[in-house]
């Protein structure tokens, strides 16, 4: 009787065994399954910028609300307004647009904005730094997290056509040097980010012209300021020279990508922009964040957005 109980209890043993064997083979196939879903990414969030709709023409200036019809009836994820198409900054009016949105089904994902902050003049400096402060209050009330900005520029081209024309290079004023210009911009930046730190809203410098016409640019600023709320925004037509090597050096610290297209023609020129290759760059560094559509073509919108929309979901799905 005893050997028969020794022999049944050592069979119990092995069948536990086998069976703990196989359920840690179950958990860790669970594990791998689960790391893999970790893996796993959803498509980047397609938006549309305002500017699409309107790209300065004098016979197309629509209302953001407008705007955002348009964009909801297209099947875009968001929104991104453009500062100088508003024409009315009323809370009423910023909160309006905002349930609109909500509304809609669409977020409200970012802000353009304009400044300069190249200029030797310090009150006009300061006005470019109070008006970016405003811009981010502005975002906060619509509950937008990120604002496009810029350095800005020396301003001695004769018109923003000239300054195309010369692919965005132009002179330093007279009497000053570039490495004074990023002290002005690093200083406007700085002053600027105890604003951006109490509302949320992450300032995002474009590679656009000026100091900040090259990735080197953006990211020296960047790096001289030093804060989680100055980071990039990745512009990809405004690279005129070795456009992918650039995407590789600015998307690394890119909170948030506009994505050119130019149906019918450019209105300064035309760039020719491979998205799934861009899409790929984006990937590498797990950016996973919005991509705007700017439609900068001279095709009519109303046919324009839509192919768009198409060939951005198709790169960034």
């Amino acid at each position: 009787m005893l050997g028969s109980r020794r022999a049944w209890m050592a069979g119990v043993a092995g069948a536990v065994g086998a069976s703990a064997c196989a359920g840690g083979g179950a958990l860790a196939a669970d594990e791998k399954d689960q790391q893999g879903a970790g893996r796993s990414r959803n498509p980047n969030p397609i938006a549309v910028s305002t500017y699409s709709y309107w790209r300065y023409r004098d016979d197309s200036k629509l209302s953001i609300e407008e705007c955002v019809d348009l964009a909801a009836d297209a099947g875009f994820d968001a929104v991104e307004v453009l500062h100088v198409q508003m024409t009315d900054e009323s809370n009423g009016t910023l909160q309006r647009i905002k349930q609109r949105a909500f509304r809609r089904g669409l977020s409200l994902c970012g802000m353009s904005t304009h400044q300069s902050f190249v200029s030797p003049d310090p009150a006009e400096r300061q006005k470019n730094i109070d008006h970016t402060i405003h811009c981010i209050e502005l975002a906060y009330a619509m509950g937008i997290p990120t604002i496009r900005v810029n350095t800005g520029r020396w301003g001695t081209s004769g018109s923003f056509d000239e300054l195309m024309a010369n692919k965005g290079i132009e002179p330093t004023l007279e009497g000053h040097t570039d490495e004074e210009g990023f002290g002005w911009v690093r200083e406007g930046f700085e002053k600027c980010l105890p604003v951006a730190e109490k509302c949320g809203v992450v300032m995002g410098l474009e590679n656009h012209w000026g100091l900040g016409r090259t990735a080197a640019g953006v990211l020296r600023v960047i790096g001289e300021v030093d804060s989680p709320w100055l980071r990039a925004t990745l512009d990809t037509g405004n690279f005129l020279e070795d456009q992918y090597q650039q995407y590789k050096q600015l998307a690394p610290e890119a909170v948030f990508v506009q994505a050119k297209t130019y149906l019918g023609g450019g209105t300064w020129y035309t760039l020719d922009i491979d998205y799934n290759r861009v899409a790929e760059i984006l990937r590498s560094v797990d950016y996973r964040g919005y991509v705007s559509l700017e439609f900068e073509g001279s095709e009519a919108h109303e046919t324009a957005i839509p192919k768009s929309l198409a060939m951005l979901r198709k790169a960034f799905g």
